[in-house]
């Protein structure tokens, strides 16, 4: 399972693509790797085209870092979680439309095989497992902290003044929420989410996985 990657790390792996160096782009591929894979081969059900979806998710993400799209890099665990689940529906949806194309004479109202398949990738989202988690955590600003800047999206800065906190303190508050979270994630869902969750909680579910 990868490292666990801070907030500091992931400015510096940033910053380091940014600049062009090569071997930042290695690590960044084998820190969160493994997280990714098991992120896709959810999402298609073991299929061979994870292996593309993969390739891929990294080599969009690369581009996008390189050309300064990555506003907030201590976002990037959620920044290639959010691209390879995007790409995983997208690779669906085209497929569904090339089926439908192809499929003229099939009576109204029948789903054809790709829809089932992006029906059933947004089913195995199980955004449930990560409110069961967030919920039973013991502290009130764990919960909120999670929720606002994971979820919500909510900005930095503005979270950290309305919880009365320096940029620095925020920085730890939320490294001990998440190292919270991941413990008790992990608990509740023997060792990785069973069902990736949609939206921003597919960021906690990979959070989990790849702050192991």
């Amino acid at each position: 399972m990868a490292e666990f990657v801070d907030e500091r790390r992931c400015h510096e792996l940033v910053a380091a693509v940014r600049a062009g160096d090569r071997q930042a782009e290695t690590s960044l591929v084998e820190i969160f790797g493994r997280a990714v894979a098991l992120l896709l081969d959810r999402h298609t059900s073991g299929r061979p085209e994870a292996e593309d979806l993969y390739q891929d998710t990294f080599r969009i993400a690369l581009e996008k870092i390189r050309a300064g799209d990555l506003r907030e890099p201590a976002k990037l665990p959620g920044f290639l979680s959010g691209l390879a689940r995007n790409l995983a529906i997208e690779h669906y949806r085209k497929a569904a439309r090339r089926e439908t194309e192809t499929v003229g004479d099939e009576p109204p109202g029948v789903p054809v095989a790709a829809s089932g398949q992006l029906e059933l990738l947004v089913d195995r989202e199980n955004a449930a497992l990560v409110r069961r988690v967030l919920g039973e955590l013991r502290n009130q600003r764990d919960r909120e902290i999670l929720a606002r800047y994971y979820l919500a999206e909510h900005d930095k800065d503005q979270i950290a003044a309305d919880l009365g906190l320096t940029s620095l303190q925020f920085n730890r508050v939320l490294h001990r929420a998440r190292e919270r979270y991941r413990a008790l994630y992990l608990e509740r869902g023997d060792a990785g989410p069973r069902q990736a969750a949609p939206g921003g909680a597919a960021v906690l579910a990979v959070l989990a996985l790849l702050s192991c």
